[in-house]
């Protein structure tokens, strides 16, 4: 009788390396005499011994990937296009043929980017030790020698060098930008956009040639079977040519379930320390691995800060009694004090605010409509605005408006929150607050805004 603890028995057999004269294609003389002239030190490179690495674990972490990663790369994208490419504003600014359709940015519902970009940031650093995982189970092939067996595998080992290359690239650099830290020394916007779409082209064309032998990988095992199979009846998969398998694997130190239990334990535990900065409250406090925005205010005016008053160069003597706003697109340009905005109509909305790392914080505004704010400028239905700030020199020292952003009745010339003034990191003496708008175009310090006239 069968003992079921032992199911994996099944797979015990382990097959005869082929000979040198087998597996090469188109054209085999090249390949072959790769193959017979290998680097110093290669053999030794490729003593991966680990029984556990086959081609089920293989596909298992190749399926989660394919539904999770698709996720990532949409909501990246369209943070792209919150940005405002038609503005030009995005950044970057020019992408020739890799210009993606745009479309006004949806003001409906507040939370939109508050979401998105909560899952962009959130599950790409979920996803970390997945993805390592991955590379760990796919190795051997990695360091396969000859590189190459014929013109279809070039082709493979090019997507998979996009791939691998490409998702790396984005990890590091985006777990630097949320850390602040730009070491790499060349613009993270820029180089994050253009390594998206070298990883994107090296998944599309990666799971389009292995998406049925993952299919088959998942079929060669019971996942039931594998999370009762212990360390001790634990077997490598059969051995193939070119395949992950070594050829000699050594005793198993952990079984294939607590392999998955370790990555899935990971996975986890990242999530725990970053998915406060998005959901808030009191699992705010474990983010510890989303740095930026943990500077915060005082009193009504304690929430995240990503660029204080001082970081941007802002004189206090321009933000005093002195401080006037211009209203532009009218007739006449239209100029305020902050008494006079303080004695029209205010109104209040609880808003989200959201920041490209992932942060995201709701607060209570006070302020103006902008629509009113246009129909005092003698621009009833705007195309635009263009906001500017105190601000100068910075990368977003300015910010424009669609024309549904500054219709949408919470859309604010934010004067107060949270039942006082703004503090001057918070963009005292008034600041921009338009639902489902990235963080960093809800404009601080406003000196002007410029409506651009529309159809009556």
């Amino acid at each position: 009788m069968t003992d079921p603890d032992r199911a994996e028995d099944s797979t015990d057999t382990v097959a005869e390396p082929p000979s040198d004269d087998r597996g090469y294609g188109f054209p085999v003389a090249l390949w072959r005499g790769l193959d017979r002239h290998r680097p110093p030190g290669v053999t030794r490179i490729q003593r991966w011994r680990s029984p556990l690495r086959g081609l089920w674990l293989t596909s298992v972490f190749g399926s989660v990937l394919l539904v999770t990663l698709p996720i990532v790369i949409v909501t990246g994208l369209l943070s792209y296009i919150a940005y405002g490419p038609q503005f030009g504003q995005a950044i970057p600014g020019d992408v020739g043929f890799l210009k993606l359709p745009t479309f006004d940015w949806p003001t409906d519902p507040s939370w939109l980017y508050r979401l998105n970009q909560g899952l962009h940031v959130g599950l790409g650093l979920i996803l970390i030790p997945l993805v390592l995982a991955k590379l760990w189970s796919v190795i051997p092939r990695l360091f396969a020698w000859p590189p190459s067996r014929s013109i279809a595998q070039v082709i493979e080992r090019v997507s998979l060098l996009m791939l691998v290359g490409g998702i790396l690239f984005e990890i590091v650099t985006g777990v630097l930008n949320i850390q602040y830290d730009y070491i790499f020394g060349f613009s993270f916007y820029t180089a994050h956009y253009f390594g998206a779409w070298v990883f994107i082209a090296g998944f599309v064309v990666h799971v389009a040639i292995k998406l049925p032998r993952m299919w088959q990988g998942l079929r060669s095992r019971s996942m039931r079977e594998v999370m009762r199979t212990s360390v001790a009846d634990t077997r490598p998969d059969p051995y193939e040519p070119d395949g992950l398998v070594s050829e000699d694997p050594a005793p198993a130190t952990v079984s294939r379930r607590g392999a998955l239990a370790l990555v899935g334990g990971g996975t986890v535990l990242i999530a725990v320390l970053t998915a406060g900065q998005t959901l808030g409250g009191w699992t705010r406090h474990s983010a510890l691995l989303l740095p930026r925005g943990r500077t915060r205010g005082d009193g009504p005016n304690d929430f995240q800060v990503n660029r204080t008053a001082f970081a941007a160069r802002i004189d206090p003597k321009t933000t005093g009694d002195a401080w006037r706003l211009t209203l532009g697109g009218g007739p006449t340009p239209v100029v305020l004090d902050r008494a006079a905005l303080s004695a029209m109509p205010q109104h209040t909305a609880v808003l989200p605010i959201a920041c490209v790392e992932g942060w995201s914080t709701t607060e209570t505004w006070t302020g103006v409509p902008l629509r009113e704010l246009a129909r005092l400028a003698g621009v009833p239905n705007p195309l635009s605005a263009r906001v500017s700030s105190l601000e100068r020199g910075g990368a977003f020292s300015r910010a424009t408006l669609q024309a549904n952003q500054v219709a949408h009745p919470d859309a604010l010339l934010a004067l107060r929150v949270n039942g006082v003034d703004l503090s001057p990191d918070h963009g005292f003496p008034a600041r921009i607050i338009v639902p489902a708008l990235p963080g960093v175009h809800n404009t601080k310090w406003v000196a002007a805004i410029a409506f651009e006239a529309g159809t009556t």
